[in-house]
């Protein structure tokens, strides 16, 4: 059936005026068109009914709708504050626990594996039951695992329950996106998007913050996990009190059906700007999940080596690094937003530009912070920022991607996809990677102390008795110093700079396929109203006949 047959029937049915798209005359269903939807859906009766959005600013928006995107800013913002919450008390919990850095890190990577073999399972739910009861039991499951993980005596069982917390937040992250698609379209769904990921930054930022900070307070890391909880079950009963959106409704509601979990998978993996933003997101995960679980550790070793802050502690850095986290994410994210429909409309392939050019800023600002902040910390601190005001620029913006090269049908198959990749190969191992290395630098780098007077002290800590008789050189103690564990953490942590750029090749290689993969998804949606279309004229055409 040709395109010129669909436009006629359309206007006989006194269809919306359709927008060209590429050439192809086809309607907008990206974020970078004007603010206006016009769409043809079916009523619960088979019959056609017109729908009509048309924003100025944010003025077209519905209370209904206002609501529904605050309550899922507000369960992405606990989300990571709960996530980052142990970062701000890392410290402690390696002293109870008796713990290297390699185990710390662990606790992060038990979490993010259990989160990414989840979210495929959660995003095959997501594109086929309800999406709202879905996240309503996993918030529940991440709040309880979290409040039972901080009454846990010895580290493996708060090791499980760390990795239970993944399985309940991978709900969440795997659906919430495709309810603001389906809400809005054009650069209202870019600014809600922003919205929305704006909230990881300034959550994570919160985190640490909220963690160091109950943790002081009250006298145990133990009380800082027990905050989001009580947030969590408030959750739920936000959630609920939400109206579930149909799939794809704001692009026409034209009832696509899901297809099978196996042709999903097949046409995402044929899809290169979905696969090559993915992988540049991957990336992103690898380098923000690095630098935000050992990023106050690290800061706090390089602090220790300027004289008079022998006796800093980490609840005073992870605030400073909190309070730099939330307020780079509430300039970037914001910011990526806004380049991205300010550039597009004259560069179409501006989105996986702005995002690869991010990273490769980025990097040498991160490589800059990391050398200065044992000689000079207020340079390290504004590096620091600009690098992670220069990462957050893409959050919104991949996630646009990936909503407007997607159908409607697949977009919670697609998160879960994005999930899996983007922490199995980033955030996932990142965190102990680092502990790796840090751990096999500083054995490298151990000698034999000289002084007696430091090795006693150290051989009493480790409960090794001495014979009255016997002398200090016959034990080999081997004492890690404060400096010697910053340069294996700051060897460790440059392995995030040659990921960031390899990010930014992925992002810049995505802009050659951006526009044929976006008009792909158009002619899907376009296709699914023509054949509406034809099947309600037909109808028409038969109750006709039928009545003479």
């Amino acid at each position: 059936m040709s395109l010129h047959k669909y436009m006629k029937v359309e206007e006989n049915t006194a269809a919306p005026e359709m927008e060209p798209s590429g050439g192809h005359g086809l309607p907008s269903t990206d974020s970078s068109q004007q603010l206006m939807t016009d769409s043809v859906s079916l009523d619960s009766n088979g019959s056609r009914r017109r729908t009509s959005r048309q924003y100025a600013g944010f003025g077209g928006i519905s209370a209904t709708e206002w609501f529904t995107v605050l309550v899922l800013c507000f369960v992405n913002l606990i989300n990571y504050m709960d996530r980052f919450t142990i970062a701000g008390v890392l410290n402690d919990i390696q002293e109870e626990f008796k713990i290297g850095d390699d185990a710390g890190g662990l606790l992060q990577t038990a979490f993010v594996l259990s989160y990414m073999v989840c979210a495929p399972i959660f995003g095959y739910l997501g594109d086929r039951y309800s999406r709202k009861w879905i996240m309503i039991l996993g918030v529940a499951l991440w709040s309880g695992t979290t409040m039972l993980g901080s009454i846990m005596p010895t580290y493996y069982p708060f090791l499980t329950f760390r990795a239970l917390v993944g399985i309940g937040e991978a709900s969440y992250s795997t659906i919430a996106p495709t309810l603001i698609s389906d809400l809005f379209i054009n650069d209202v769904r870019s600014k809600m998007l922003a919205m929305f990921y704006f909230a990881i930054p300034v959550g994570s930022g919160l985190g640490y913050i909220v963690g160091s900070e109950t943790a002081h307070a009250l006298g145990s890391w133990r009380w800082a996990l027990r905050v989001t909880p009580f947030l969590g079950v408030a959750a739920c009963v936000l959630i609920y009190l939400t109206k579930e959106p149909n799939r794809g409704q704001i692009e026409g509601s034209c009832n696509l059906e899901a297809t099978s979990y196996k042709e999903d998978v097949r046409e995402l993996a044929r899809n290169p700007s979905f696969m090559l933003s993915t992988f540049g997101f991957t990336c992103v995960a690898f380098v923000t999940g690095a630098l935000a679980w050992w990023g106050p550790s690290f800061m706090l070793l390089g602090l220790k080596m300027h004289p008079g802050n022998e006796n800093m502690t980490l609840n005073e850095v992870a605030f400073i690094f909190g309070a730099l986290t939330m307020l780079s994410g509430i300039i970037g994210v914001p910011l990526g937003a806004y380049l991205a429909q300010r550039l597009r409309k004259k560069h179409s392939r501006a989105d996986p530009v702005i995002c690869g050019f991010g990273l490769l800023i980025s990097a040498p600002c991160i490589v800059g912070a990391m050398l200065l902040v044992s000689v000079n910390a207020p340079a390290a601190y504004c590096l620091i920022f600009i690098g992670e005001i220069a990462l957050n620029l893409n959050w919104a913006i991949v996630a646009d991607i990936l909503l407007y090269v997607v159908i409607p049908t697949r977009r919670s198959t697609a998160e879960a996809f994005q999930i899996l990749i983007s922490h199995t190969f980033g955030d996932a191992g990142s965190p102990y990677l680092v502990g790796v290395i840090s751990e096999a630098i500083k054995a490298a780098m151990r000698r034999l102390p000289t002084n007696a007077e430091d090795v006693a002290p150290k051989i009493e800590s480790l409960a090794l008795t001495l014979n009255q008789n016997a002398t200090l050189t016959e034990y080999k103690v081997f004492v890690d110093t404060n400096e010697t564990r910053f340069k294996a953490l700051q060897y460790a942590l440059f392995s995030t700079c040659f990921v960031e750029i390899l990010g930014g090749v992925f992002f810049l290689c995505t802009a050659a396929y951006i526009l044929r993969d976006k008009a792909k998804a158009e002619r899907a949606v376009a296709g699914c109203q023509l054949e509406l279309s034809e099947s309600s004229t037909n109808s028409a055409d038969q109750s006709y006949r039928s009545h003479l």
